[in-house]
């Protein structure tokens, strides 16, 4: 939180992930029998995170604070997909951590934007700036929908993926994880409603000005790819399965051998 929107964007777009890919790349193949021993206990722990996250994420006026606890939320999910031990769970999870990185990238650079304009995080201040940027409330407005996996964008296929493989694991788990979609939905909108839409607050933003050339490219680069993945997700998906085939072989080798 109290990093600058560089180092945001490091931590929440890669630093993040390094977990649970530890999780992947070290603990599951050297600690194949514990991993699956703990399945009940990581995923009734990953269940709380989505709501308590989810939940705090709701009570936040900080624009930053919420983009961030929305990705510890959003990382429950990946975890739920590491924990399923199918094709299905762990290829979800890998997508979803890849496309939360571009994600939750380009939903701290806009706080950025915002806070290097009009020097302050807190939402209450802001409103109807759809008016007056234009540009910067479209890339926002993608970034929104992708970060509550709207269909069509590159969260919604790695959700969808962890859903499907949840169903083999417990279809009681599914739906619950499935049911705090909700909430992802009410903060996502919260932000931009209060932000882009209503009436704007000439007391407060006091001079107006849109994305800058280097924003531009940024948002559009981050919003494009987020596009293209969650339309045609074969480009990855592939990729994906072709690298994750060696290392579910040898979790199940140590498992039953």
């Amino acid at each position: 939180m109290e990093a600058p929107t560089v180092g945001s964007i490091i931590l929440a777009g890669v630093l993040l992930k390094l977990g649970l890919f530890a999780l992947f790349k070290f603990v599951f193949p050297g600690f194949a029998v514990s991993s699956v021993i703990y399945v009940p206990l990581v995923i009734m722990i990953a269940l709380i995170g989505i709501v308590y996250a989810s939940c705090s994420t709701l009570a936040q006026i900080d624009m930053k604070k919420l983009v961030a606890y929305s990705s510890v939320a959003h990382m429950n999910f990946a975890v739920l997909g590491m924990f399923s031990f199918n094709f299905y769970g762990l290829v979800g999870s890998i997508l979803l951590m890849l496309g939360h990185g571009f994600v939750s990238s380009g939903l701290f650079l806009c706080v950025g934007s915002l806070y290097d304009r009009y020097k302050t995080r807190l939402f209450l201040y802001y409103g109807g700036l759809v008016r007056v940027m234009p540009s910067f409330s479209f890339f926002f407005f993608i970034l929104v929908l992708a970060n509550m996996s709207f269909p069509g964008t590159f969260n919604f296929i790695g959700e969808v993926l962890i859903f499907f493989g949840l169903v083999f694991v417990n279809i009681l788990v599914c739906i619950l994880s499935g049911s705090t979609m909700v909430l992802s939905a009410a903060y996502s909108l919260a932000l931009y409603t209060h932000v882009m839409l209503g009436n704007l607050n000439y007391t407060f933003v006091k001079f107006f000005s849109d994305t800058s050339r280097r924003e531009f490219f940024m948002l559009s680069l981050l919003s494009v790819l987020t596009i293209i993945f969650g339309i045609f997700p074969n480009l990855i998906v592939f990729i994906v399965e072709g690298n994750l085939s060696f290392y579910l072989d040898s979790i199940l080798f140590f498992l039953y051998f």
